[in-house]
């Protein structure tokens, strides 16, 4: 049986390489059988439905020009699974009670810019201004082209009929840029009300958000609404997955590649146009585990990272009335790589948010 730090370390070696592949989207460490999970880890590579797999060294050695190349070093070392998708790709515009006006603004509805429709993933709060409220979503929802040029809020986005001014209930502001020629860690930005009572800490359907997790693993169950899919439930499939994702001519970047996400499977779509800054809860608790940002083109799989990577790198919080309740990553060599795990401080360093020029009217 296969070690899941051993799976770890090979998908760390042998990433970068694997990516350059033609049909290779992403490379990820998960279950060798997710039907029996004491069976082991596995190396998981998502792969266009065309390609076939092709023990070897060097791209020469394939049976086709379509063939995954797996090194031979990595096939032999642990068990490798191929995952047939297609692209990943940001969803950000294009479901029909999630996308109406609703005042005060809850997570899981409709929300963007004047050419955007994403969803408001949680409301939240600075830790040392348990008062304060924001939005948490993506950079591509909320922010006007991965500049920080003034970005108007509106709710719902105007995918969804959202226009200037009526339904603008505040301005971007803050946000991490995402880089073209660099790993990316997380697609994020918050935007800040005009009011504090235009926002409520709830969830749709759900109701409260306690906190969050700091960790979840392979094989965890989890929940979220979505603009456009609704409610949908999903199963994390694999972790620390670099993995590709397609943003089209979003601020020019085309395809940018992001490290360590999660991939996480629905027996239905999850993750479609218009879910981008949705947040994924665990099944039991309501506690939030992960943000939604990109999926596959049929929607089954979405791509997300850690909601703890979101609230160190802002200095944020879940808003609640209630001290903000937190799980510990799992303890011991077994479960650390079964286990998503913290961002360095090197990278959160790295990672710190941009102001919005203009943040407009204060907040009161």
């Amino acid at each position: 049986m296969s070690s899941y730090r051993k799976a770890y370390l090979l998908k760390q070696r042998y990433a970068a390489r694997m990516l350059k592949q033609r049909g290779v989207h992403g490379i990820g460490v998960g279950f060798k059988d997710p039907a029996k999970p004491r069976k082991g880890a596995a190396v998981i590579v998502y792969a266009d439905a065309a390609t076939s797999a092709a023990a070897g060294r060097k791209r020469g050695k394939a049976k086709s020009a379509r063939a995954v190349v797996l090194p031979a070093k990595l096939k032999s070392a642990v068990p490798v699974r191929i995952v047939r998708t297609g692209k990943f790709r940001k969803h950000g515009l294009d479901g029909l009670k999630f996308r109406r006006r609703i005042r005060p603004v809850i997570a899981g509805y409709s929300v963007g810019t004047p050419n955007v429709s994403g969803t408001a993933g949680l409301i939240i709060s600075d830790k040392d201004c348990p008062k304060s409220r924001y939005i948490l979503s993506n950079n591509h929802v909320l922010v006007n082209e991965n500049t920080d040029r003034r970005s108007p809020t509106l709710q719902p986005g105007g995918a969804d009929g959202g226009t200037l001014p009526r339904d603008q209930i505040g301005v971007m502001d803050r946000f991490v840029r995402l880089r073209k020629t660099k790993p990316n860690f997380l697609d994020a930005a918050t935007s800040k009300p005009f009011r504090r009572s235009l926002l409520r800490p709830e969830y749709a359907v759900f109701g409260r958000v306690p906190g969050y997790v700091r960790t979840y693993k392979i094989g965890d169950k989890l929940k979220k609404v979505g603009r456009t899919t609704g409610v949908v439930t999903g199963t994390v499939e694999s972790i620390h997955t670099d993995i590709q994702v397609d943003y089209g001519d979003y601020g020019g970047l085309g395809t940018i590649t992001f490290k360590n996400q999660s991939v996480i499977r629905g027996k239905r779509p999850v993750s479609l146009s218009g879910d981008s800054g949705s947040v994924w809860l665990t099944r039991c608790g309501n506690l939030a585990a992960a943000v939604n940002f990109a999926g596959s083109d049929e929607g089954r799989l979405s791509i997300a990272y850690p909601v703890d990577w979101f609230m160190r790198v802002f200095g944020t919080r879940v808003a609640s009335a209630r001290k903000c309740q937190l799980n510990s990553p799992g303890r011991g060599n077994k479960q650390k790589f079964m286990c998503v795990q913290p961002l360095s401080g090197k990278i959160i360093k790295s990672l710190r948010p941009r102001k919005c020029r203009t943040v407009g009217k204060k907040a009161k």
